[in-house]
């Protein structure tokens, strides 16, 4: 299965890298969906889980830079966050599994229907 993703830049890193970026994506993962939990009070959930979601697609970047300044020496010291990504078109793209062979995309998807999950679990969980 994997033979799909062998040009991801995944592999590129070592063993330690690769590790070290699996955990920092777990960690933002739970940290994403217990806010899409929490955000499964209001009535409004899924407009909430859609903006998160949206500002982890624009400010998720920085943090992954981040990491590799630890990896790579001589990455310059930068902010790799732009403008935000406008309208429903960035959205659309990160939750259809549209970024191709990347394991990006596949967890970028994955995450956003997770959130949407796990937020529309406690709202409806706290009707019955």
């Amino acid at each position: 299965m994997l033979e799909a993703f062998e040009n991801d830049s995944f592999f590129t890193l070592s063993q330690a890298g690769q590790t070290g970026l699996l955990v920092l994506s777990g960690l933002l993962s739970a940290g994403m969906l217990a806010l899409a939990w929490w955000l499964g009070r209001s009535i409004a959930w899924v407009l909430w889980v859609c903006v998160a979601f949206w500002l982890f697609l624009w400010l998720s970047p920085q943090v992954y830079y981040t990491y590799y300044l630890f990896l790579f020496d001589g990455l310059p010291v930068q902010v790799v966050v732009k403008w935000p990504p406008l309208g429903l078109e960035a959205l659309r793209f990160a939750v259809a599994f549209e970024h191709g062979e990347s394991l990006r995309g596949i967890g970028l998807g994955a995450l956003f229907w997770g959130m949407l999950a796990v937020s529309g679990f406690r709202r409806f969980r706290r009707r019955s």
